[in-house]
């Protein structure tokens, strides 16, 4: 088959459930990945065959994506700042959003001049504890996930010394964690309301994980409340929080850390103007 023909058949099929132009991008991301090729190797070189024994194998990737299975997921893998990260349908998959996270978090702790001690709560795949060990030279990374399995993920990321991956709720277990202070602290908890689903794709409904994404209708900040509990007992005196955030609960969520005694919680936007953090410090 040629590969102009599988990207245009495949590009219209997809355009049924995505934008034309993201549609056509997650097949040439699939073709790179799967045979090797340039994104316009089919434009350059329009009798460029697939190879029969590669064909059988980019019909099920189809098949998964037509059944709104993320790309990621699909391929094993995503970016995310400037790395490759392992994903399963275990983990959120990070968004590029997220990275602004982690630029915060550098910015605080080089700040700082010193050698850091970072802790991560939700660490899900471990992209933001992975990204501030090798962004923060000589930092100690410890990162918490209540899932064994997104553990494991986390885990297999890169080889080498890295974060210490450590189970744990972070709605429950403050009281018995024994890991010292931390100079800086960062969480992407759950946040999305229950009553937020229906503006979200059937992609990201139906494959990525619940106990990552939702939180109650009825006490939407929860995890936020015991984001704080953490910062009260860990959060070194000139350390730095930072958390992302449901950009419709801005406000009441700095409230949080307010009411809670910390300074300077300021609200972040990402670079559409939205707020998507909130930072503070002790």
């Amino acid at each position: 088959m040629l590969l102009s023909s599988f990207i245009q058949e495949s590009t219209a099929a997809l355009g049924r459930l995505y934008p034309a132009p993201e549609a056509r991008s997650m097949v040439l991301m699939l073709c790179e990945e799967r045979l090797g090729v340039k994104s316009y190797t089919h434009i350059v070189i329009p009798s460029t065959e697939i190879p029969d024994e590669a064909l059988p194998g980019l019909q099920e990737d189809m098949r998964r994506l037509l059944a709104s299975e993320p790309l990621q997921y699909v391929l094993g893998f995503t970016m995310f700042y400037g790395r490759r990260f392992n994903v399963t349908p275990d983990v959120l998959i990070p968004r590029p959003e997220t990275e602004l996270l982690v630029d915060e978090a550098v910015k605080a702790g080089l700040a700082l001049g010193r050698k850091l001690r970072v802790l991560d709560l939700c660490t899900g795949s471990g992209c933001i504890a992975w990204s501030l060990f090798q962004e923060l030279q000589d930092a100690e990374v410890v990162a918490v996930d209540i899932s064994p399995a997104a553990l494991g993920v986390a885990r297999s990321q890169f080889g080498g010394p890295g974060p210490e991956f450590i189970l744990a709720d972070v709605l429950k277990d403050a009281d018995s964690f024994d890991h010292g202070m931390f100079d800086i602290i960062v969480s992407n908890p759950p946040y999305v309301m229950e009553k937020e689903k229906p503006a979200m794709r059937a992609n990201v409904l139906d494959n990525e994980p619940p106990i990552a994404l939702f939180v109650p209708d009825d006490d939407p900040l929860l995890f936020y409340r015991a984001i704080a509990g953490w910062a009260l007992r860990f959060l070194a005196p000139d350390g730095t929080c930072i958390v992302e955030i449901n950009e419709s609960l801005c406000a009441p969520t700095m409230e949080v850390f307010t009411r809670a005694g910390f300074r300077n919680a300021v609200g972040l936007c990402d670079l559409s103007r939205r707020f998507r953090m909130v930072k503070f410090t002790r």
